[in-house]
């Protein structure tokens, strides 16, 4: 009799197939804008519209999660619409005017944080308490090992089969984790709030009163701006040390392997360090990743990667762990979609800020990501649980 896939192992290849696309669908779209409207900052505006709204849709779409009786078909549902939202712009591009893609993009963003938070929040309802720490590893092996494989899937099938062909994988590959979605287990616990707005409330609050939550979000938000910081310097640093802007970009692969190379020797051991000590280590590691990037000397630049990668898998790990620990079970999807909306968006401003200063000064902007990982260093030790008592 051959051997089935266990619930959560069908879940975390699903997510992992959400997230390759949704990890595509950015650079895809930013190519086939390039190629029909013309003009980058044309085409990068209409990249950041699909990232930046995530800040609103998160906390709608956590509380529609929390609140569902069939969390895994409100899951099904957002990843549809994403993937139509890619279709839409797909057929629109060069036939629809600039301001109606725009706004497209704008809402098809608002469903973003479905493919990254709304996945992890359902982990728990797959696995018994105890094995927890071990599937928020492997879930952050996955989420790591889809920032690897999108960029990289998106460049190859623009090479092989053109921009077009690249969004249309994009959403293909979002479309086909929807079936799993579905299978996810019917809610257990009690009734939830009434009101979506009552739940809102309820979400924002257990995020910005419960000590653990509310410094894990301020610290991976304030640092992922600091990454988009570091990432949009790649091309400069590549053209300036490696004799290509592409050269640059193509190390960042090297970094996300170096990412999942740490979460694979965390998800051994995911007990082996204090997931709180673990995100306040990882900023520390990725405000050294710029200043060493600073260097100018090739080697410096490929450490710099490295360390940068060193720091973002255990940081995400980290991170995972303290929302399943601490996230209220009423309340888990606004948690986790919450947070993953706010990443996305500080993602995006650090990347617009650094394209900014490096038309002046790539230094500056170097210098601007490390101290953005050094500030979420400094909140993490201000809030700081005050007595032992303080961990729910």
């Amino acid at each position: 009799m051959p051997h089935r896939p266990s619930p959560l192992a069908r879940h975390l290849l699903a997510a992992a197939l959400a997230r390759t696309g949704d990890e595509m669908a950015g650079p895809a779209l930013l190519l086939l804008a390039l190629g029909v409207i013309g003009g980058p900052a044309r085409a990068s505006a209409l990249f950041g519209a699909l990232l930046v709204s995530a800040a609103l849709g998160g906390p709608l779409l956590g509380a529609l999660l929390d609140r569902a009786r069939r969390p895994g078909h409100v899951l099904a549902a957002a990843l549809t619409g994403y993937a139509t939202g890619l279709g839409l712009l797909l057929l629109g591009l060069g036939r629809a005017p600039y301001p109606l893609l725009l706004a497209l993009a704008l809402l098809t963003g608002l469903l973003g944080p479905a493919l990254s938070g709304g996945w992890t929040s359902q982990v728990p309802a797959l696995v018994p308490p105890a094995a927890l720490p071990r599937a928020a590893a492997l879930d952050g092996i996955g989420f790591t090992a889809a920032t690897l494989l999108g960029p990289a899937l998106a460049g190859l099938c623009a090479s092989l089969a053109g921009a077009p062909a690249a969004v249309a994988t994009a959403l293909a590959l979002v479309l086909l984790a929807a079936p799993a979605a579905l299978r996810l287990p019917p809610r257990r616990e009690g009734p939830r709030p009434h009101h979506v707005l009552a739940a809102l409330g309820a979400g924002a609050r257990a995020v910005r009163t419960t000590r653990a939550l509310a410094r894990a979000t301020l610290v991976s938000t304030v640092s992922s701006a600091g990454q988009g910081v570091f990432v949009s310097c790649a091309p400069l640093l590549g053209a300036r040390l490696l004799g290509g802007a592409a050269h640059g970009t193509a190390l960042l692969a090297l970094g996300a392997a170096s990412a999942l190379a740490a979460g694979a020797v965390l998800a051994r051991r995911p007990t082996a360090l204090p997931p709180d000590t673990l995100l306040g280590a990882s900023v520390l590691v990725l405000a050294a990743a710029p200043l060493l990037a600073a260097v100018p000397a090739p080697w410096a630049l490929v450490a710099a990667v490295l360390l940068t990668g060193a720091g973002e898998g255990p940081q995400l790990t980290a991170l995972l762990a303290i929302r399943h620990r601490d996230a209220p079970p009423g309340l888990r999807g606004q948690v986790f979609t919450t947070g993953a909306s706010l990443k996305i968006t500080a993602y995006a401003l650090g990347a617009a800020l650094a394209g900014a200063l490096a038309a002046h000064s790539l230094t500056a902007a170097l210098l601007t990501g490390a101290t953005l990982n050094l500030l979420a260093g400094a909140a993490f030790r201000a809030l700081r649980p005050l007595t032992a008592a303080a961990r729910p």
